[in-house]
Formats: C-alpha cells, structure tokens, sequence
C-alpha cells in the first residue's frame, strides 16, 4: 500500500474548537471510507488550553514531526488576542518550519484567523489569500504586501489554501478532499457530515454532484444516490421510481421540480462528470470508459461530450 497523506494539525493556544473539529472531521470521515490518510496533532507546547478553556494535551512538538510534498499542515484559528500578541510573534521556530515545509510543496491550510500565522512566517507575499470578514483589513493593514480576498469563501492558490471561517473551513476541507480524491467520494464524505457541500460562487468549480444536491427530499437522494453508485447500468424510469417511492408520472414531475433538469439530463451530465474524471486514467480505453458508465460504444462516448 502506498505511504498515506499525511494532514498535520498545527494547534496554536487558545485556538477555537470547531475551527479545528470541523476540518478534522472531514479527514476523519474520509478515512473510515477508505481513504489513504492519516492525522498527526502538534504544537508549540504539549498541554494547550482553547478559546473555551478545554485543554488539549499530548501534542508533539512541530519540530519532531515529518512532513512530505503533498501533506497537509492545518492551523486552526485561535483568538484574535492571542494571535495579535507579541507573545505569539516569538515563536520563530514555528514559523521557519513552515517556510520550510512550503519550500518542500507542502500543502498549507489555514481555518479562519490561522491565515496570520502564514502572514507572520512571510508565506503570503504576493499571494492572495482571505480570513474572516471582520479582520479582512486588519489582515491587510498589518501585512500591506499580501492580496487579501473580500467576500469570499474560501482561497486556494497552488499549496496555500485560506478560507474565511468556521463553516467555510469545512467548505475548504471538502474542495481539497475532492482534489485528492473525486467528486462523489467528497459527496459521500459530505452525506456523512450532514452539510452541503459549497464553493466559492465559480461555476466551473461546482461539480454537478453537489450542484444538484440542495434539496431535501430523501426519495430523490435516494435516486441519485442510486444513479452515482450504478453508473454502469442501464436505468428503467420505472425503478427509479419505485427507489423513490413514486409512480413514473410523480417521480418524473417532482425529478425536475427540486433538481431543475430532467433524469435523462441529470444521467447524462453526472456521466460527463465521470468520462472526464476516467480520461485522466490513461489505462483505460474509451471503449472501457463508455461501459464504466452505461454507454454501448465510444461513438455514444463522443458524441455525449460534444
């Protein structure tokens, strides 16, 4: 088996919990499906207190952890106070360490007020970035030579990643899960937190996976549900019907009043998804593709592209 990704929290004091749970739950959900992860917790200090005045304690110190390009170091956010503290500002090792993995293609991820850390290691210059509404400008101010984002979700640009808060920090997580991984194993990571999956407004970012999913009606999930996971068969309207416990008139009026396309539209377009997902393997033929996906032959392939 190959060496796992590797998703480094690095837990500052006073840090917010669910700045931390969030992200970390993601990763944790991804890994009891299957994915090739692992979790590492470090600090400056073994034994932290949060923002709320629960401590954490166990952590290693950052300097004893090891890192690959393609790992993942997290800085949950912590208050403001702190972070805007000299106290803070003379932890140089911590930040030269993060220079360092940066320099090795280190993923670098930062909930929320943690984007001030990546400022104060000299990360940020020249690049965008963004943090909560309410320190936009004092981001800026402070560090004149980095490009902060407004009204923005979340930021990502090469290793550095940014997002502006609490729940955008989940919306994040799942965007970079998807990078790792696909669309529908990011959706089912997603099902599992109970949350919709968002992004930053960009349409070309917004996998029809997600795009169809805000809605809450359990026998459309159902269906799609069903569509994602048997791509390779051929569909009969009237058992997906019955998946949704509906007759084919309901099922196909109610279809298009909460996904806003019909099924064979839905089906063709999560097929699209899935092709071009597939044409990166180059292992696999168009001809094997177009079975992979309910398709009789690689002319029905190309034309559906088209």
């Amino acid at each position: 088996m190959s060496i796992p990704v590797k998703f480094i929290f690095l837990i500052f004091p006073e840090v917010h919990l669910l700045d931390l749970a969030g992200p970390d739950q993601v990763i944790s959900e991804a890994i009891d499906l299957g994915a090739n992860f692992e979790i590492e917790y470090c600090g400056i200090n073994p034994a932290i207190k949060t923002s709320a005045g629960l401590g954490i304690s166990g952590l290693k110190h950052f300097s004893e952890v090891d890192f690959r390009a393609g790992d993942y170091i997290i800085v949950p956010g912590s208050r403001v106070k702190y972070i805007l503290s000299d106290n803070f500002k003379r932890n140089r090792k911590v930040f030269e360490w993060l220079v360092k993995a940066h320099q090795q293609k280190v993923n670098l991820v930062s909930i929320c007020v943690g984007v001030f850390v990546f400022a104060e290691a000299g990360i940020l210059k020249g690049l965008p970035c963004t943090t909560h509404f309410q320190l936009t400008q004092q981001l800026r101010d402070r560090y004149p030579d980095i490009l902060v984002e407004e009204n923005t979700l979340f930021v990502s640009s090469d290793t550095i990643h940014t997002s502006a808060g609490i729940a955008s920090g989940i919306d994040l997580m799942l965007y970079l899960l998807e990078q790792k991984t696909d669309s529908y194993f990011t959706h089912k990571v997603a099902r599992e937190l109970v949350v919709y999956n968002r992004r930053k407004g960009v349409s070309d970012q917004i996998s029809p996976v997600f795009q169809y999913r805000n809605h809450i009606h359990a026998g459309i999930h159902r269906v799609q549900d069903y569509i994602l996971e048997n791509l390779s068969q051929k569909y009969h309207l009237d058992d997906l019907a019955t998946i949704a416990n509906m007759s084919e008139r309901s099922f196909t009026r109610i279809f298009k009043k909460e996904i806003g396309i019909t099924v064979n539209q839905y089906i063709n377009t999560i097929r699209v998804e899935r092709i071009k997902e597939l044409l990166k393997n180059p292992e696999l033929s168009k001809k094997q593709i177009a079975n992979k996906v309910g398709l009789k032959s690689e002319r029905q392939l190309e034309r559906l592209l088209q």
